[in-house]
C-alpha cells in the first residue's frame, strides 16, 4: 500500500460519520468474553425453578414426599437439562427453532404455542397462591373463599398487563430477588423453627418412620400428585440458552444441572417435610398450605404477628415472577407468528411502547373467565388443582416435541457445532418422553385428594383445557392462516421491550 493510498484511507477513516447506535452495540460484543461461572449458571437455574409454592402439595405426603420429589428430578429434570443444553448450544431461536429443524414447521409453531398457553392457566393457579397467601395478611378467613381469590386473580392480573403494556422495565431484577426474599429466607425459618418445633417434644403431624418412605399405593390417584411435580421441574429449557457463556460447556454444564438439582431439591423438600410437622394433612390447603404452617409454628413460640409479613414476602416474589413472565412467551409466539404468519394481524400488533398488548389483552379475557370460575367452583383448593394440572398437560406437550426434536437433530446433523453434546441423548429422550407423556395422561385421574368430586367432570375440564387450548386452538390458527398474515419482523425497540 503506497503512503498516498495510506493517507487516503487515514483520511476517510477519520472523517467517517460516528457509528451508529446499532454498530456500536455489535463492536462492543465483538469480545464476547462475558463468562459466567457454572456455579452463577446453577444459581439462575435455581432462581427460575425452586418455590415454596408446590409444598403444601407434596406436605400432604409426609416422608414420601422425598421419594416422589425424586423421582420426577431423575425421569424428568436431568434428561430435560441435558437435553435442552444441546439444542440451545447448537441452535438459536429456542424451543421453534429446534422442533421446526428436527421435526417441521407445523410442529415447532404447536411447541411455542404451549409454551405460550400454558401460562394462560398458569397465571390463575399462580395468583390462586397470592390470594390465599394475601388472605393471612387481611383475614384468613378469606383463603377459603372462591369470591376474594377470583377478584385477586382478575385485579392483579389485569394490573400486570397495564404494567407490561408500558414497556416498563428492570422487573426482571425482582425475580431474581424473590428467590432470597420470597423462597430463601422463609424457606430457612420455616425448616428452622419447624425443627425446633420437634426438638421441643411436640408430635410431627405426619410420621417420619421407615415405613412412611413410600407413598402408601391405594390406585392410581394416589400418585396423581406427582404430575404437579413435572411442573415444578419445567423451565429448564430457558436456562439451557446460557450454555454458551460457560468457558467449557461439556464439564461445567453437567456440574452446574447436578448443583443446581440438589438445591432446587431442598428447597422443594425440606420446607413440604417442615410442613408436614406442623400441619395435618387432612387439614392443609393446596394454596393456603405454606401460611397455615407459618402461622403454626410462629403460634407455637408466640409470634404470629410474623405471619402477616412472611404473607407480603411470599405476594411479592409471586408478583415479581409473575410480571417477568407475562410478556415473554407471547413475545416469542408474536415473532414466530409475524415471521410465518400463524396468527391474524390483529394478534399481531404492538403498541407505542412495543409490546403485544392484544395477545396480552385476549389472554387476559380467558384468565378472568378462568378467574371466576374459582367463584363458581366451591372448593378453592380443587379448582387450584385442576389449573395446575391443566398448565402441566399443556406444557408436557411441548417437552414431547422437544425430546423428539433432539433426536431428529442428532441424525440429521450429527456433525453439527454443538458447545455441548448430552451424553447417551438417546437414552435421555427416551426417558424423558415416556415420563412426560406418563405424567400427561396421569393427569385426566381425578388424585385422592380431590375428594368426592365427579370424576366425569374432572376429565372434561382438564381434557378440555389441556387438549383444547393445547392441539386444537393452534391447528385451528394453523389451517386458517394467511398469506398475508406474514409481516415484517417487530422493530428493535420493540423486540426489546
Amino acid at each position: 500500500m503506497s503512503a498516498m493510498d495510506a493517507s487516503h484511507e487515514a483520511g476517510v477513516e477519520s472523517s467517517a460519520e460516528p457509528p451508529t447506535r446499532a454498530e456500536a452495540r455489535a463492536r462492543a460484543k465483538v469480545p464476547a468474553t462475558a463468562w459466567i461461572s457454572w456455579v452463577a449458571l446453577a444459581m439462575m437455574t435455581t432462581s427460575s425453578v425452586a418455590s415454596l409454592r408446590a409444598a403444601p402439595t407434596m406436605a400432604v405426603y409426609g416422608l414420601a414426599c422425598v421419594f416422589l420429589y425424586l423421582v420426577p428430578a431423575v425421569v424428568f429434570l436431568l434428561p430435560t437439562s441435558l437435553v435442552s443444553a444441546e439444542l440451545a448450544s447448537g441452535w438459536k431461536g429456542g424451543v421453534y427453532n429446534w422442533v421446526a429443524r428436527g421435526i417441521s414447521k407445523p410442529m415447532g409453531f404447536l411447541a411455542v404455542w404451549c409454551q405460550f398457553a400454558m401460562t394462560i392457566f398458569y397465571y390463575p393457579s399462580l395468583l390462586g397462591f397470592v390470594a390465599s397467601t394475601l388472605a393471612y395478611v387481611i383475614n384468613p378467613e378469606l383463603a377459603s373463599s372462591g369470591v376474594w381469590t377470583a377478584a385477586v386473580i382478575i385485579i392483579v392480573y389485569w394490573s400486570g398487563v397495564w404494567v407490561s403494556s408500558r414497556g416498563t422495565k428492570g422487573v426482571a431484577g425482582l425475580a431474581s430477588w424473590g428467590l432470597i426474599i420470597g423462597t430463601l429466607i422463609p424457606g430457612v425459618v420455616l425448616v428452622l423453627l419447624g425443627t425446633v418445633f420437634l426438638g421441643q417434644g411436640n408430635e410431627s403431624a405426619a410420621p417420619m418412620t421407615a415405613d412412611n418412605i413410600l407413598p402408601v399405593w391405594a390406585g392410581l390417584a394416589s400418585l396423581v400428585l406427582i404430575v404437579n411435580n413435572f411442573l415444578s421441574y419445567s423451565g429448564m429449557e430457558m436456562n439451557a440458552v446460557h450454555v454458551s457463556s460457560l468457558k467449557n460447556p461439556g464439564k461445567e454444564y453437567p456440574k452446574a444441572m447436578f448443583l443446581a438439582m440438589g438445591m432446587v431439591l431442598l428447597i422443594f423438600i425440606l420446607p413440604a417435610l417442615a410442613i408436614s410437622w406442623v400441619v395435618p394433612a387432612d387439614e392443609l390447603s393446596l394454596t393456603a398450605g405454606v401460611m397455615q404452617a407459618f402461622d403454626a409454628v410462629f403460634a407455637n413460640f408466640g409470634a404470629q404477628w410474623l405471619t402477616p409479613i412472611v404473607g407480603v414476602m411470599l405476594v411479592a416474589a409471586s408478583l415479581g415472577g409473575m410480571l417477568t413472565w407475562l410478556a415473554g412467551p407471547s413475545k416469542g409466539l408474536l415473532l414466530i407468528s409475524r415471521q410465518e404468519g400463524y396468527l391474524p394481524p390483529f394478534l399481531q400488533r404492538l403498541n407505542k411502547n412495543g409490546v403485544q398488548q392484544n395477545i396480552l389483552v385476549v389472554q387476559g379475557i380467558v384468565t378472568t373467565v378462568i378467574g371466576l370460575m374459582y367463584a363458581l367452583i366451591p372448593d378453592v383448593s380443587s379448582a387450584y388443582w385442576i389449573f395446575s394440572v391443566i398448565t402441566t398437560q399443556v406444557y408436557l406437550i411441548m417437552y414431547l416435541l422437544m425430546f423428539v426434536a433432539a433426536l431428529g437433530l442428532r441424525r440429521k446433523y450429527p456433525d453439527h457445532p454443538r458447545g455441548f453434546r448430552a451424553p447417551i441423548l438417546g437414552t435421555l429422550c427416551v426417558v424423558g418422553f415416556v415420563a412426560s407423556l406418563a405424567a400427561l395422561l396421569v393427569g385426566f385421574v381425578p388424585p385422592s385428594q380431590f375428594g368426592g368430586g365427579n370424576a366425569g367432570v374432572y376429565f372434561v375440564i382438564v381434557g378440555g383445557g389441556a387438549l383444547g387450548l393445547g392441539l386444537l386452538v393452534p391447528f385451528l390458527f394453523y389451517r386458517l392462516r394467511k398469506p398475508s398474515w406474514k409481516q415484517d419482523a417487530p422493530t428493535e425497540e420493540a423486540t426489546e421491550a
